[in-house]
């Protein structure tokens, strides 16, 4: 085997790999993107290879329920699909200091009070301050066991000797493989490392945790083969000024993409939310104009929202729009809805939409609590506060249907809400909903007309 090396430039969005520097990646079409890196190259004889792998056919592979790891974490075990499947990779990415840490510590304390052996791997603190989280935490039981290592030939040696359970990578940036010429944290050490990671998953049925640092524009740092590499991707998003989090699936192999889970950043760590639709609506204004319930749904889970919309004239030539939480062409765009179908003259005033509490929501059917909301600001007329609203808005001004609207009536009348505003063709599927008045309209003029 005779080894080289040579250099080459990767593309640090998509991994794209070329000979010489471009400015524009051919693959993902992004710019200023390409980096040089050294990688080794080897060259190997001709070897004539014997063994073939064996074909089965589709009939004859045997399918059993996959064994699921409960983490007693119901908000993290929701977002993974009902637990964590054994030999499964994940990754868990989100800005500096949300939490990520602070959660994989929590799984290995509730891991740790199962008997299972867990490996907590650390490439950027040291044993003193992984100790001083774990006191903020709570108990751990003698079943966890720390390595502060960088250099993966030593990881993996102790990963296969030890064979634990569960395993933690924190950060996958921070590691490297001797056989790559590149530093830490580049485009070639990521891949490698994930791969050699993703092999031990597999061949020893262990399941790995990675941590990823994310880039300024919220992406996982490093190639994006690595989200295609790993079984889920979970993002830990949310303002490091406020209490919540929210733990979202963008992959799963495992399970739906579209759960979320939520939690409150506290000193003793992050503790569940079971009810996010009361903790979103928590200081609610009474009697305010421009402020609308509405409700999206996550996954299977509808939570209850509160739009609020500020509309006053301009003191400039050219209006000004702006939306918090919420597309900001979305917004434009029902706006033009009102003024053309609804014969409001907002071409003059100031628009501000925001979704109170800092989450981010861009289900069509949170379009009737904008429009509502931005009618309810411009009139300066309150809509009543026991009264909830959801629906997709089309250009012609209808009102369109939405999915799962049981499911959203039956939120909105455990919290206390007396009336809903629905469109006319979801009413046929919520009518056997006691207890709450249902009302259906056509087109934004008839819930104007209404509230």
């Amino acid at each position: 085997m005779a080894k080289g090396k040579k250099s080459v430039f990767f593309c640090q969005n998509c991994g794209h790999e070329e000979n010489k520097w471009l400015g524009q990646c051919p693959m993902c079409k992004e710019w200023n993107t390409f980096v040089e890196e050294t990688v080794s190259i080897v060259k190997s004889s001709t070897v004539k290879r014997t063994h073939e792998a064996d074909v089965v056919a589709l009939n004859q592979v045997k399918t059993e329920c996959e064994e699921r790891i409960f983490t007693r974490i119901g908000e993290l075990d929701r977002v993974l699909g009902g637990g964590i499947v054994p030999g499964s990779l994940v990754l868990v990415g989100g800005d500096p200091g949300i939490g990520k840490s602070t959660l994989l510590l929590q799984v290995c304390q509730s891991l740790c009070k199962e008997k299972k052996e867990v490996l907590y791997i650390s490439g950027e603190e040291s044993l003193k301050q992984i100790k001083l989280r774990a006191n903020r935490i709570g108990d751990f039981t003698e079943d966890l066991y720390l390595l502060c290592e960088t250099n993966l030939d030593v990881v993996r040696t102790i990963i296969e000797n030890r064979k634990p359970s569960f395993v933690v990578i924190d950060s996958i940036q921070t590691m490297y493989n001797e056989e790559v010429a590149s530093a830490p944290g580049s485009v070639s050490q990521v891949r490698e490392s994930t791969n050699v990671l993703m092999q031990l998953a597999k061949g020893l049925g262990i399941s790995i945790f990675i941590v990823g640092h994310v880039t300024k524009e919220g992406t996982v740092a490093g190639p994006r083969v690595l989200e295609h590499m790993v079984d889920t991707v979970l993002y830990f998003e949310g303002d490091r000024h406020a209490s919540y989090r929210i733990l979202r699936s963008v992959k799963n192999r495992f399970g739906s993409t579209n759960e979320i889970g939520v939690f409150e950043m506290r000193q003793n760590g992050l503790v569940e939310v079971e009810n996010p639709s009361e903790f979103m609506l928590n200081g609610k204004p009474e009697h305010a104009a421009g402020s609308v319930v509405a409700c999206s749904m996550e996954g299977t889970r509808p939570i209850l929202i509160e739009i609020q919309a500020l509309v006053c004239n301009s003191n400039f030539g050219m209006p000004r729009r702006t939306a918090a939480g919420t597309d900001y062409n979305r917004v434009n765009l029902l706006m033009a809805v009102l003024e053309k179908r609804a014969g409001l003259h907002l071409s003059n005033y100031d628009a501000y939409v925001n979704i109170a509490g800092g989450v981010k929501m861009n289900e069509p059917a949170i379009d009737l609590g904008i429009v509502m909301a931005l009618v309810s600001s411009y009139k300066n007329h309150p809509i009543d506060e026991k009264t909830i609203v959801f629906g997709e808005v089309g250009l012609s001004g209808e009102v369109r249907a939405v999915n799962m609207p049981e499911q959203r009536v039956a939120e909105a009348k455990k919290l206390g809400f007396e009336t809903c505003v629905i469109p006319e063709v979801s009413k046929e599927a919520v009518k056997e909903i006691k207890g709450i008045k249902i009302v259906g309209v056509r087109n934004i003029n008839e819930a104007i007309q209404l509230l």
